[in-house]
Order: structure tokens, then sequence, then C-alpha cells
């Protein structure tokens, strides 16, 4: 029987929280999600030790911080000082090792690759303090098969943090079949704290959020693929009739395409239904760099603007 997964809204008052003495947060990956991930942990008053191999990748997540910031202050949600804060808050490392020092949680936000994320905790199991609570910002892939690779595996859990992470409110918090409740109820109030809303959920492909929006996406994919309607079409009918915010061929291209189709491949390989498989068309235009946003074209065309305001070439 598969276990129910338990309502989060009184975990703050759980009397056998276990109470760890809070030092820093380390944040793996400074792209998108590391680097949003990290802001909001600063923005409350963390010292957040974000880490990249890449000096360059450090450099521009900075640079993204500091702009979101800047859009901040701008819209009066937070002071000058405010900002000034949250960046002294951050310090940047280039060395796994050096950055997860004194640290009471590390986050790993790097890419959606199971072989990479397993080589992550590896190292952090190795050069972690035994007490360090290990948490990835997976979208997809089994926190149990994370924490197989760990000698700790009731200090692994999920924090699946939603794009952007300053502004979204939901985290889905994922506990490993070894995950302890002193470690699930140290993530769910420290997410409290943090002005967001943890929801638990079981371990399987997917989880909660991509298990159901992913097949959307690849229908609304294989939709365009088969000629029923043709990019903003698509778009318009579930924005206007299903009051969604965005089309999902936009949300797509926002997300990633190479993001899409790797979570895609998870949930299939993970069950084993034809249901999941990705479409030809989506496997094509990974193959061929049209990845959205971040590559300048996908089903839109970014190269005036970073707003789905004209359809892609290949799709007029």
């Amino acid at each position: 029987m598969k276990r129910k997964a338990r309502p989060l809204g009184n975990a703050q008052n759980n009397t056998n929280l276990k109470q760890y003495v809070m030092k820093n947060i380390a944040v793996i990956g400074a792209g998108t999600m590391g680097n949003g991930i990290a802001h909001t942990f600063a923005q409350f008053n963390y010292k957040v030790q974000l880490i990249d191999i890449s000096e360059a990748a450090l450099k521009k997540g900075m640079e993204t911080i500091i702009k979101n910031l800047d859009r901040m202050v701008a819209k009066e949600k937070i002071s000058e000082a405010d900002k000034l804060k949250t960046l002294a808050n951050i310090t940047t490392f280039t060395s796994i090792k050096e950055g997860v020092k004194n640290t009471s949680l590390v986050v790993e936000a790097a890419t959606e690759n199971a072989v990479l994320k397993a080589k992550i905790f590896k190292e952090l199991d190795e050069v972690c303090d035994a007490e360090t609570i290990l948490a990835t910002n997976t979208s997809s892939i089994s926190i149990t098969q994370i924490a197989g690779v760990t000698k700790r595996p009731g200090k692994v859990i999920g924090m699946h943090f939603m794009n952007p992470v300053p502004i979204m409110k939901l985290v889905e918090i994922i506990r490993g079949y070894n995950t302890s409740d002193d470690v699930m109820n140290f993530t769910v109030d420290l997410s409290k704290k943090i002005h967001k809303i943890p929801v638990e959920v079981n371990d399987y492909p997917g989880f909660v959020a991509n298990r159901i929006l992913m097949p959307m996406i690849n229908e609304s994919i294989e939709t365009l693929y088969n000629g029923v309607a043709g990019v903003a079409e698509i778009d318009t009918v579930m924005m206007l009739g299903m009051a969604h915010p965005m089309g999902p061929l936009q949300l797509a291209d926002f997300i990633g395409l190479d993001v899409c189709l790797s979570i895609l491949n998870v949930m299939y390989d993970g069950f084993k239904n034809p249901k999941y498989a990705p479409c030809p068309l989506l496997v094509n235009m990974v193959n061929a760099g049209k990845l959205g946003v971040k590559s300048g074209e996908g089903f839109y065309d970014y190269s005036e603007s970073r707003k789905a305001e004209k359809v892609a070439k290949m799709f007029r």
C-alpha cells in the first residue's frame, strides 16, 4: 500500500522537532534555480555559500541576483539597505570542499542529470559534517536513488523550489525511503521561515508538479506536431479557456526544452508508460539546440525580447 503524504500545516508545532544549531546554507549551482535559492535564503538573513565550478557562472548568477533585487527595490518591495544586506549574506566558492564548510544544509541545484547528481552527493557525503542535511532541488529524479550513494540516507531530502524562486511560494518536500522525521520537520520549518509553502509528496518520478505539468506540455507539443493548431493558438486556448497565466508552449520555453525532455525521460524510464514518451518534435528541437528562452529560440523567438511576442520562424 502506498503511504499517504502527510499534511504539513502544523509541522512547526511538532514537539519532536529536533533543534538543529543553524549554521550556514550552501547552494550548489549558480544557474537559474541556484541563484534564486541563494537569493531567497540570503534575503531572509541566512548566510549563504554559493558554489559553482565556473567563475563565469558565479559572476552571471550574482549579476542576476543583483538585477532581481534592483527590481524589488524599484517596486518598493524591499529597501536599498535590504538589498545590500542580502548581497552581504552571499559568499561565492568554486570548490565544493571549501564551500560546504560550517553548513547545516546543502541544497544541490545542478543540471537535472542523475549521474551528475550522484557524483555531487557522493562528494558531499565525504566532505560535509556528519550532521549536515543534504537536499536536492531535483524536479523528477528519485530522492531514494540519490540518497543511496551516501552513507547518510536519513539526512537526504528533496526541496523542489519553483521558478522564479524569489516569487513562487511552493516548495515540494520529497521524503526519500530513509529520510528521517527530524530532517523532514527541519526542512518544512525552514521553508516556512523563508515564507514558502511546503507540501509533502511521495518519492515517485516527477513527484506531483511535473507528473501533471510535463504530460500537458508534451501533449501541447504533440498537438502542434500533428498540425491541429499553431503555437500562438494553442497557448491562447489554454490561457483564455483554462485561465493559465501563460500557455504551455511558452512555459516550456521558460523552463527550457532540454529540462522538459530530461524530466519526461525520467518519468518514461521510471513508469515504463508510453504516455510519458517525449514527442519527437521536442527531441528534435533539443538536438538542434532550440531550448527556449536561454538559447534565444524555442517555440518563440527571443532574439529581441525575453517575452513570447513572436513565434519562432519554423512555426510561422
